[in-house]
This record gives structure tokens, C-alpha cells and sequence, in this order.
């Protein structure tokens, strides 16, 4: 009887060799390690070891047992407002498609990334609902671009909302930002006092915001329920969205936050007094404003029967102005008189001005010399109260004629003011705001233009249209350096009125360089104009795909 020891039977299918043996074989390679597999007629050790991992693969998963399956989501609300057409659609998926952007403004393509804000406000201004199909890109440009939110949540709607819940990616869609879908109503007292006590911070501001738009006594008094539990910030913050329907209703709770324990907060509800010019505080600093601002004698050098203003500022900064929002310690290179003086006339109501001065008008009123160095802290304060009370006529006043030759100052101010010229544009009606930039450009061209561009209507009148596109001609024609007016062609790209795309084709042929030009200079400007003639008709071709119309 043979004494030799049986051989051990060979790994078949039947029994599976251990999952960590074949893993060292795979990781070193057959070469290197044989397989403990068989190893079939034919086939090379790679693919026997391929073929027992697979095995081995659906046996340890096959034994898995199943998980509990998860709580199906509720169905999508329904969205009643209309699909967008066709071709607006189309156009939606190439825009989101586009998102990232190229980032050079050289070549003659339209900016899609500069189109899509606009396209988002069409839509939303003819009531279309955004296709189920586009809603996760549509979430995705909210997320990346905060400027985008509210435009793009208003678009998805409340499917949206829906989708959103379900990708913690898209949480910041029920934070508040677009929300206004899901705040209770005034049928819902109850919901909305839950809401307000127990919602996150931006939804409170939202359902703050939106109940004051409706009946601004019931946002106050919402406000009133927990105001002496908030953290100041918050206070803070929850004042601020008091401003957009500030009512003289609100004057006797806005005068309990002037004893805040937050400066910042008294600052703030001064601030609001002061926009109610029938106010106590109004009142207030109006008296100590014209204490320090009286007529007087000529100025030196003027002749005898021209008046000038005299001023006399505080002398010190009482208990009383303080609790009245006034700082009393001034910034960094300022005088302290000449702070305080500021901050009352920046309080006090603008009409007082006329009877104080003997029935002038703001014109007249502006016109007259001021004795001394106080003609800029004085007309400064001034521009900073025409626009906090939203005072036309004052500010038609600061302005004055577009023409002037010193309003080609950087900014529009004179030298050593703290001024902001720009928001006085904004004091006025938007045909006015227009007209003055459309004048002012034509006479000091568009190098100190920039901002006040961005505060006219969209789309740009006419003739301001004409003016921008005239300078900008001008700037080419004379050579100068084209880099520098990109901001501008940029903003004409997005508010010119397409109408004018035909109109303007005779400038995207290269024209010949001047002496002493930038090099390179007119292919930049041609293609300048040729990319926003091609952006003029696209917005146009996107109007009429918003509209239904054939494209």
C-alpha cells in the first residue's frame, strides 16, 4: 500500500477561493503569483483569475440582505403657469450650458454668461414656469451665482423648491432667498407667528419683508414680539428691512431704538427718523442744523448786495445729539466740528432750508457762497439728505447742469468732497436720470461716466443710447487706448436697446489707426462693436423666442 499522501483537490467554481488571496494575486499579477484558481485548457491565468473574482463578486453580494427601502418622497406640487415656447427653451439649455463663461472679452461671441440674468427676468416677467428637465442646472446657476437667486428660484418655482430638499447641494434655496412661494399668507396668522419664532434668520427677514408689503402696521408689530429677545445684529438687520415701507406710523417704535443698547443699532433708527421729515427727530436736528447755518453779508470780493451763508458749527456733542444717532467721534483726518455739523444737516429735513433762507429755492439756495471752508461739508451733508428723503428738487439742484465744467471731475465731485453724485442721479425720474447722463456724456464723453450708467433703466433710453455709442465712436476715432472703455462696451452689450444693433453695423469694419494710437487698436475696436451688434440681435432674438414668435 503506497504510503504517498493524496493530493488536495484543485479550487473549482464549487469551492470559491478566499476573496483576499485572489485580491494579492490580482495586485501582483499572475506573473508574479499564481492564481488559486483552475485554470481551464486554453485559458491564460489572467482571465481564470478575472473570472473566479466576478464569481466570487455576485456570491458575497448575493448574500447581502436587502436595506428597509426609504420613505418615497412626496409627489411635485403642481405649477399652473404656462411652459416657455419651444424655442425659449432651447435657448434656456444652451444659456445653462454656457454658465461657465470663457472669461475674455476678446472675439466677436456674444457673452452668454451677461445674457442669462436678462433672459431670467423676461421670463419671469411673462409668468413662464421652467422645464422639469432644466430645473437641476437651473438649481446649480442659483447655487453658483447668489446674483442669479432670486431671478432663477422665481423661474423653478415651487418644483423647484421640491427638487431642492432633496440635494442638501441645493438647501440654500429654502433658506429664504426666493422663498416668498412658501411664507404663510394673512389668512394664516398662525403660521406666520410659528414661522417667525421658529424659522431660520433669512426667512425671518423674508416673512418680515413680505408682511410689511402688506400691511406694514402687522410687519411692526410682528417685529415688536420678539424685539427685546434679538441679538443686535439681527435688530439690526431687521431695521433695515423697516426702510422700504417706512411709514410715520413706525416713528414711535423707531424713538424706543434710539435707547438701543446697540450703536449701531441707534444709528440705524435715527437714520429712518430722519427719512420721515414730519418726525420729532426730524424736528430735532432741524433746529440744531439751522442754529449753525444763517445769511450773512457778502462774501470777500463779492459785490455788496450778494448774501452768503455764514456757519457755525456744534461746539461740543451733547447727550441729546448723541442719543439722536450723532457720532461723536470723528473718523480718521476729520474735525470734529466739522463731523457733527455734518451729521445734522445730513438729518434734517430739506424744506426747512427755504424758510430759514428767506423763501429761496434749492437752487438759489445752493448758489450762495459760504463763507469761509465750509461750502463742501455743507453742500456734502446736503447731496447725503436729498438722498436719504428722495428729494428731487435738491437734487436736481446739487447736480446742476450737465455741461458745467466742473462736473468733469473724477467721480463728479469737486476736489476734497465726500460726495456721491451718482446716487443724487438716482433721486431722479428715470426719463430725467437719462436725459442728464445722455447730456453730460455728450459734453465730457464716458471717462467718468461709468457708474452713472449703471443707475439708468434698462433699457437705456434712446437718446442715451445715442450718446454712448457716439463717444465710444469718438474714443475710437482718436486713438485711445480701447482696454479702457471695455466696462463701457460691456454695459452697452447688456442695455442698449437691440433696435439699435442695425443702426450701428457701419461701425464693426476695421477702421484705420490714427498717429500715435494704441497698436492693435482698431482690429480691438471693430471687434468690440461686432460683438455687440451680434449681442444687440441675439437679446432681440431672444425677446421675440420669449414672445412666441417665429425665430
Amino acid at each position: 500500500m503506497s504510503t504517498t499522501p493524496p493530493t488536495p483537490p484543485a479550487t473549482t467554481a464549487t469551492t470559491p477561493a478566499p476573496w483576499p488571496d485572489l485580491l494579492s494575486a490580482a495586485l501582483l499579477g499572475t506573473e508574479r503569483r499564481t492564481p488559486p484558481v483552475a485554470v481551464r485548457a486554453g485559458q491564460s491565468a489572467a482571465a481564470a483569475l478575472l473570472d473566479a473574482a466576478a464569481v466570487s463578486t455576485v456570491r458575497r453580494r448575493a448574500a447581502l440582505r436587502p436595506a428597509p427601502a426609504g420613505e418615497r418622497p412626496a409627489p411635485a406640487p403642481d405649477d399652473p403657469r404656462p411652459p416657455l415656447p419651444p424655442a425659449a427653451r432651447r435657448r434656456l439649455a444652451l444659456l445653462l450650458a454656457d454658465r461657465g463663461g470663457s472669461g475674455s472679452r476678446r472675439g466677436t461671441d456674444p457673452d452668454l454668461t451677461e445674457l442669462l440674468p436678462q433672459w431670467l427676468a423676461a421670463a419671469d416677467g411673462r409668468g413662464y414656469r421652467a422645464p422639469e428637465a432644466l430645473l437641476p442646472a437651473l438649481l446649480d446657476v442659483a447655487r453658483a451665482r447668489t446674483d442669479l437667486r432670486p431671478a432663477a428660484l422665481a423661474l423653478a418655482g415651487p418644483r423647484g423648491l421640491w427638487l431642492a430638499r432633496l440635494n442638501d447641494n441645493w438647501k440654500f434655496a429654502l433658506r429664504g432667498i426666493g422663498g416668498a412661494l412658501r411664507l404663510p399668507g394673512p389668512d394664516a396668522p398662525e403660521a406666520v407667528q410659528r414661522l417667525w419664532e421658529e424659522g431660520l434668520f433669512a426667512e425671518r427677514v423674508a416673512l418680515l419683508t413680505a408682511v410689511r408689503r402688506r400691511d406694514p402696521g402687522a410687519g411692526r408689530e410682528l417685529l415688536a414680539t420678539t424685539w427685546a429677545t434679538e441679538r443686535a445684529e439681527d435688530r439690526l438687520m431687521f431695521l433695515d428691512s423697516l426702510g422700504e415701507t417706512l411709514t410715520p406710523a413706525d416713528e414711535p417704535f423707531l424713538e424706543q431704538a434710539l435707547s438701543d443698547r446697540s450703536r449701531t443699532v441707534r444709528a440705524t433708527a435715527a437714520e429712518l427718523l430722519s427719512a420721515l421729515p414730519a418726525s420729532a427727530l426730524a424736528a430735532r436736528m432741524a433746529e440744531r442744523s439751522l442754529a449753525c447755518v444763517r445769511p450773512a453779508g457778502p462774501a470777500p470780493g463779492a459785490p455788496a448786495a450778494a448774501e452768503s451763508l455764514a456757519v457755525d458749527p456744534p461746539r461740543a456733542c451733547d447727550a441729546g445729539m448723541q442719543r439722536d444717532g450723532v457720532a461723536p467721534k470723528p473718523p480718521s483726518g476729520r474735525g470734529e466740528r466739522a463731523w457733527w455739523l455734518a451729521q445734522l444737516v445730513e438729518a434734517a429735513p430739506l424744506d426747512r432750508w427755504t424758510a430759514h433762507l428767506g423763501g429761496r429755492t434749492p437752487q438759489e439756495i445752493v448758489a450762495l457762497p459760504v463763507a469761509g471752508d465750509w461750502q463742501t461739508e455743507l453742500h456734502d451733508a446736503w447731496c447725503r439728505a436729498a438722498v436719504r428723503q428722495r428729494h428731487a428738487d435738491w437734487a436736481r439742484a446739487l447736480l446742476g447742469a450737465p455741461g458745467d465744467p466742473g462736473q468733469a471731475a473724477t467721480e463728479m465731485a469737486p476736489a476734497g468732497s465726500s460726495r456721491d453724485l451718482t446716487k443724487l442721479l438716482t433721486v431722479l425720474p428715470a426719463d430725467e436720470r437719462a436725459r442728464w447722463a445722455a447730456e453730460f456724456i455728450a459734453v465730457h464723453g464716458l471717462a467718468d461716466a461709468f457708474r452713472m450708467l449703471g443707475v439708468c433703466a434698462l433699457p437705456w433710453s434712446e437718446p442715451l443710447g445715442r450718446a454712448v455709442v457716439d463717444a465710444l465712436d469718438i474714443a475710437r476715432d482718436a486713438g485711445s487706448y480701447p482696454w479702457s472703455f471695455s466696462g463701457v462696451m460691456g454695459l452697452a452689450e447688456r442695455c442698449l436697446d437691440p433696435a439699435a444693433a442695425d443702426r450701428l453695423e457701419m461701425l464693426t469694419a476695421v477702421a484705420d489707426e490714427p498717429e500715435g494710437a494704441s497698436p492693435g487698436s482698431g482690429g480691438y475696436w471693430a471687434e468690440a462693436f461686432q460683438r455687440l451688434v451680434g449681442t444687440l440681435r441675439l437679446r432681440a432674438a431672444m425677446r421675440a423666442e420669449l414672445s412666441g414668435e417665429p425665430s
